[in-house]
């Protein structure tokens, strides 16, 4: 079958224990899986699609726990990075009360070389893109010169084996040494891109749209458009129509890795079907449903893996919480 590739960081979160609370004042932490594309690499593996993560990791004992906890999860692992010399990142995150989340700081000093920085280009298993049939990441990769060169390379990879590119934003300035260079290296990457997924914060700051269909008009090529907009609502523009579904409102504990249980999910649900289905609007409009589900299902749990819902799960879900139409 053919496969997902989902390239980019996967890390620690470390996640306070204590809610509403800052940083200097958080009595305790609990490490859990995170980084975007490895959240969506596990989200696909429990839904029961094929996956396989291309990342980086340090050659410590946290680089190997997360490729122990990757493997379990089921998801293929051939193209994760060893790099020796480096440590693995971890980001400490604190959460409101409503269990939204704020991303403080990363562990080690100014000096500390993080593996995610440095994944190889000549290192990437090129054979994966053979019978892929979606490459998804995000723009932390475009952070550092090294790791921005492989994100090259696997848009080629994907261009010359007729894969479709799926990008989800992901703005964290914070591992950005200069934030600015996203204005630049952006529009290169949006020419790769057939589906686009972001925040309604990430298209006001990126793009000064907030509407799938401007922003469609602006990029003819894109396939999809879709902005979420957390406990709000999520607005897409596929198949040449626009649509809008509000969230699933839910008693949420932790959001972390909400969207990329939303990503997962999208990505499920149109692996499945030949592309084309998209223009029935219907479709479309179920696609997104599932996708909001999943989103919701994840916040009822800590850390963005655990929460992540099965297929059986957001269909129980939706089938009481979604109107017939």
């Amino acid at each position: 079958m053919p496969r997902v590739i989902c390239l980019g960081e996967v890390l620690i979160d470390q996640i306070a224990e204590d809610i509403g609370v800052p940083y200097d004042q958080v009595s305790s932490w609990h490490p859990y899986m995170g980084g975007a594309p490895a959240n969506v690499a596990c989200g696909l593996a429990k839904l029961g699609t094929p996956v396989s993560l291309i990342s980086s990791v340090g050659q410590d004992a946290v680089g190997a726990d997360l490729l122990k906890q990757l493997g379990i999860a089921g998801v293929e692992t051939s193209g994760v990075q060893v790099h020796p010399e480096t440590t693995t990142r971890e980001v400490y995150v604190t959460r409101d009360p409503t269990g939204d989340r704020h991303f403080n700081r990363f562990n080690g000093d100014g000096k500390t070389v993080f593996a995610d920085t440095l994944m190889s280009a000549e290192h990437l298993p090129a054979h994966l893109f053979a019978d892929a049939k979606f490459l998804v990441l995000g723009t932390l990769g475009l952070s550092s010169p090294e790791s921005s060169r492989a994100v090259g390379r696997a848009l080629k990879l994907a261009e010359q084996n007729y894969v479709r590119v799926v990008v989800d934003i992901n703005w964290r300035a914070m591992f950005w040494r200069y934030p600015e260079q996203i204005l630049k290296l952006l529009p290169l990457l949006l020419k790769y891109t057939d589906f686009l997924k972001m925040t309604e914060d990430e298209a006001k700051f990126l793009f000064r749209l907030t509407s799938p269909a401007a922003i469609a008009q602006a990029y003819s090529h894109l396939e999809g458009i879709i902005i979420t907009n957390g406990d709000k609502d999520c607005r897409y523009y596929l198949g040449e129509k626009q649509g809008k579904h509000s969230a699933f409102p839910v008693h949420s504990i932790d959001t972390t890795g909400a969207g990329d249980a939303f990503l997962a999910a999208f990505i499920h649900k149109i692996y499945h079907r030949p592309l084309t289905h998209l223009l029935d609007a219907q479709f479309a409009h179920e696609a997104i449903a599932y996708a909001c589900a999943a989103g919701a299902l994840s916040t009822l749990d800590m850390g963005a893996i655990a929460g992540q819902p099965s297929d059986r799960q957001i269909r129980e879900f939706l089938a009481i919480r979604e109107p017939k139409h």
